[in-house]
C-alpha cells in the first residue's frame, strides 16, 4: 500500500468530464518485413508476459472516505488484462489522419477509476503511407497523470519494447500474488494518523466541505480585487479559452541534425532552447495569421524532470517547472533563442521556488482542486490574464530503433491533458534522429488548430537563415539586456507573497 503524493493526487482531483487527466501516446509500427505480422492475440500474450516490469499496471486506487487523506495504490485483486485492452481494425482506411482522429476520440474518454489507470488500443490495418500495403499496426496508449509524468511514461514504454529486431520469446507470465486489500478500519486509522501529522489537511477537508459557501465568497471578492495580479501577467491568446471535451491531435517532424546545427551556430544555447525557439516562432506566426495581438510576449510553462537528481520511485510525478518568457516580441528568431536561454538561466531561482512537489506540499491537493474548479466555474480564464499561455514539454527519447516482436517502431505521437483556460499543449519527443512536435488542442477553443503544424517548417527555415547571420554586436546587446528585471522576478515575488498569505490564513 503506497500513498499518492500531493502532486499525484492533484491530477485525480483536477479531472472532470471535459478535462481527462491522462497522458497519451500513439505508436506506429512497421511489420512489412515480417512473414507473419503481430496479431492481437500474440500482442496480448506478449504484454501479459511483461506485466511484471511495470507494477503500476496491476495497481488500482484506494480512496479514503470523505477525502480524509490522499488515495493509496493497492494491488488489484480482481485484475484482468482484458479490461485494459481493445481491438480496432481500420480495414481499408488505415491512413495516419484516420488513426489520429480515432486516437483523439479515445483520448476524450476518462479512464475508469475502478481498475488500474491505463488502457491500450491495438489498431490493425494501419498503413505507413498511401503507397504501402497493409503491414503495420499501431498502439494507442493512455496512462493517468496520477501514475506517471511524461518522462516516466517514456521509461515505461521503453521497458515494454525491445532493442533488437529478433523477437523476445513470449514466456508464460510470472506468478503474481496480489497483496490483500487493506480493511476500511486500517485505511481510516492511517488517515487519522496522517491528519495529526499534517493539520493543514484537515483545514483542506473543511474548506472542501464548504465548497458552495466558498464559491460565493470568492465570487464576491473577485469583483472587488484590482485584477490582474502581477502573477497573472501572461497576455491573452487564442489558446486561453474555456475548453470542451473535444480533442484534436496535430503532429509534424523535423530532423534533429538541423536543430543541432542551429545550436552550434548560435553558440551558448541548449538544444532545448532551440526547440522552444522553434515552438515560439510557430506560435507567433499562427497568432499573426489569426489576427491575434502579438505585441506582448507569450509565456510557457515548461515541466522539468528531477528524476535524475532524486530517483525516488520508478513511476509517479517527479517534476519541477518554470514559467518562461518565450520572447515572441523579438522579431529576429535567432536572437529570440538567445533571449529564451537568458530567461531560462535567470529563472533558475524561480524554478526552484515553484518546484511542483514543494508547492503541493504547501497547498494540499484538495485545495488545488477546489481552486481549479472555482477557476473554471467563475471563468477566470476568460475575465483575466492567465498565469501562462501554454505548457511546452521536450522529452528526450531513444536514438536507436525500438521493436515490438520484430515490428519496428517508426514514429510516436504524444498527447497531454488540457485544462480550462489552456486549450493547447505542445509535447516534443525525439526518436531516432527525428523530433516529433505534437500539438494537443481543443478544436472548440483553438481556431484553425490544424494549421499549427504547417508553420513548423517555415519557422525552422527562418531560424536557420537568421542563425547564420547573427552578429556579435547583437549577441552582446542581448547579454546586456540580461540585467533588466524579468517576468520571472515579478511572478516569483507575487507567488511568494500569495503563498505566505494563504498559509497564514489557513493555519488553525
Amino acid at each position: 500500500m503506497r500513498q499518492l503524493s500531493e502532486l499525484d493526487a492533484s491530477f485525480l482531483y483536477l479531472e472532470s468530464e471535459t478535462t481527462p487527466m491522462h497522458i497519451g501516446g500513439i505508436y506506429l509500427f512497421d511489420a512489412s518485413e515480417q512473414a507473419t505480422p503481430l496479431s492481437y492475440g500474440n500482442f496480448v500474450a506478449y504484454l501479459r508476459s511483461r506485466l511484471h516490469v511495470v507494477p503500476v499496471f496491476r495497481q488500482r486506487l484506494k480512496e479514503i472516505p470523505m477525502r480524509l487523506g490522499r488515495p493509496y495504490w493497492i494491488d488489484d485483486t480482481d485484475f484482468s488484462i482484458e479490461r485494459h485492452l481493445a481491438y480496432v481494425s481500420l480495414g481499408g482506411h488505415g491512413s495516419r489522419d484516420n488513426l489520429t482522429t480515432l486516437a483523439a476520440k479515445i483520448m476524450e474518454e476518462p479512464l475508469k477509476r475502478d481498475r488500474p489507470l491505463w488502457h491500450i488500443t491495438f489498431v490493425d490495418g494501419f498503413k505507413l503511407d498511401d503507397t504501402s500495403e497493409d503491414g503495420g499496426f499501431a498502439l494507442i496508449v493512455k496512462l493517468h497523470h496520477a501514475a506517471i509524468d511524461a518522462f516516466s511514461g517514456e521509461d515505461i514504454i521503453s521497458k515494454l519494447l525491445e532493442y533488437t529486431p529478433e523477437p523476445r520469446p513470449v514466456h508464460p507470465p510470472r506468478p503474481w500474488s496480489p497483496r490483500p486489500a487493506p480493511s476500511e478500519e486500517r485505511v481510516i486509522l492511517q488517515a487519522g494518523a496522517n491528519l495529526l501529522k499534517t493539520p493543514l489537511q484537515f483545514t483542506s477537508l473543511a474548506i472542501n466541505a464548504m465548497e458552495a459557501t466558498t464559491r460565493g465568497i470568492v465570487q464576491k471578492q473577485l469583483r472587488k480585487l484590482p485584477m490582474p495580479f502581477p502573477l497573472f501577467s501572461a497576455p491573452q491568446s487564442p489558446f486561453n479559452r474555456q475548453v470542451t471535451a473535444n480533442r484534436q491531435i496535430i503532429s509534424c517532424q523535423v530532423a534533429l541534425s538541423r536543430l543541432k546545427t542551429v545550436k552550434a551556430n548560435l553558440g551558448s544555447v541548449t538544444l532545448n532552447d532551440v526547440v522552444l525557439g522553434l515552438c515560439a516562432e510557430s506560435l507567433r506566426r499562427y497568432m499573426d495569421d489569426q489576427g491575434a495581438d502579438v505585441s506582448r510576449s507569450l509565456v510557457a510553462m515548461t515541466p522539468i524532470s528531477v528524476r535524475s537528481s532524486s530517483l525516488r520511485r520508478a513511476t509517479g510525478n517527479q517534476m519541477s517547472a518554470m514559467l518562461l518568457d518565450l520572447a515572441t516580441t523579438e522579431p529576429n528568431p535567432a536572437l529570440r533563442i538567445h533571449n529564451i536561454h537568458r530567461n531560462a538561466v535567470v529563472s533558475e531561482p524561480y524554478r526552484e521556488a515553484i518546484a511542483a512537489d514543494r508547492l503541493t506540499e504547501l497547498l494540499p491537493s484538495t485545495l488545488l482542486a477546489l481552486s481549479a474548479r472555482l477557476y473554471s466555474e467563475l471563468q477566470v480564464a476568460q475575465r483575466y490574464q492567465p498565469a501562462f499561455n501554454l505548457p511546452i514539454t521536450n522529452v528526450p527519447g531513444p536514438q536507436v530503433p525500438l521493436y515490438l516482436q520484430g515490428a519496428r517502431l517508426v514514429q510516436q505521437y504524444n498527447t497531454a491533458p488540457l485544462f480550462d483556460g489552456l486549450g493547447l499543449v505542445i509535447v516534443a519527443v525525439s526518436y531516432q534522429g527525428q523530433l516529433t512536435i505534437n500539438f494537443t488542442l481543443c478544436p472548440d477553443a483553438v481556431p484553425n488548430g490544424e494549421s499549427l503544424a504547417s508553420y513548423i517548417e517555415d519557422s525552422l527555415s527562418a531560424i536557420e537563415e537568421a542563425a547564420a547571420y547573427v552578429g556579435d554586436e547583437a549577441l552582446q546587446q542581448t547579454e546586456a539586456d540580461s540585467t533588466q528585471p524579468t517576468l520571472a522576478d515579478d511572478v516569483l515575488n507575487a507567488l511568494e507573497g500569495a503563498l505566505k498569505k494563504a498559509i497564514h490564513r489557513l493555519r488553525p
